[in-house]
């Protein structure tokens, strides 16, 4: 069984090294990373898995504030699952529980990632907003937090939000 907690500060060093584990080398230099560059994390949505039995390390999650065509959003991702403890829902167990949290204070998210796998969340195409190169325009997805929260929204992606 495992604990889903607020990352702390001393855990950092732990999930760096989940990441490099789970991600191809290089993974710095994708358009995501490039908005993230220099930045903090939004700490209080960032989480941690750990199993109860030793505190392994189990997942990973963090949100980064960023606007989308002018207006606030956040940034799903990394998201990360040790590769021993992957197919056991820990990774959708992070998802829902830090999207959860999210709903207070945000109104739309947005990743890059995999429509199949994060549809179930209720992640849905964004056709109008535009991730910096190279990003897969295909793979740009996102979720209204709030009714109608992407409605109207256009645009290029950038790391500028005065909510940092």
């Amino acid at each position: 069984m495992y604990e889903i907690t607020v990352e702390r500060p001393g855990d950092a060093a732990e999930v760096e090294a989940l990441y490099d584990l789970c991600f191809a080398p290089g993974r710095e230099a994708l358009s995501s990373y490039r908005l993230r560059e220099g930045r903090a994390p939004v700490s209080e949505l960032c989480r941690v898995a750990r199993y109860a039995e030793g505190g392994f390390l189990g997942g990973a999650i963090r949100y980064w504030s960023v606007e989308a065509g002018g207006a606030p959003a956040l940034l799903l991702g990394p998201i990360a699952v040790h590769p021993t403890a992957q197919g056991e829902g820990l990774g959708a167990a992070l998802i829902r529980e830090s999207l959860h949290g999210a709903r207070a204070r945000w109104a739309r998210v947005l990743l890059v990632g995999d429509a199949p796998y994060y549809g179930r969340f209720g992640f849905e195409r964004l056709p109008d907003i535009e991730m910096p190169p190279p990003t897969n325009p295909e793979r740009v997805l996102g979720l209204a937090l709030e009714p109608g929260a992407w409605d109207g929204i256009a645009g290029v992606v950038t790391a500028g939000d005065a909510r940092d």
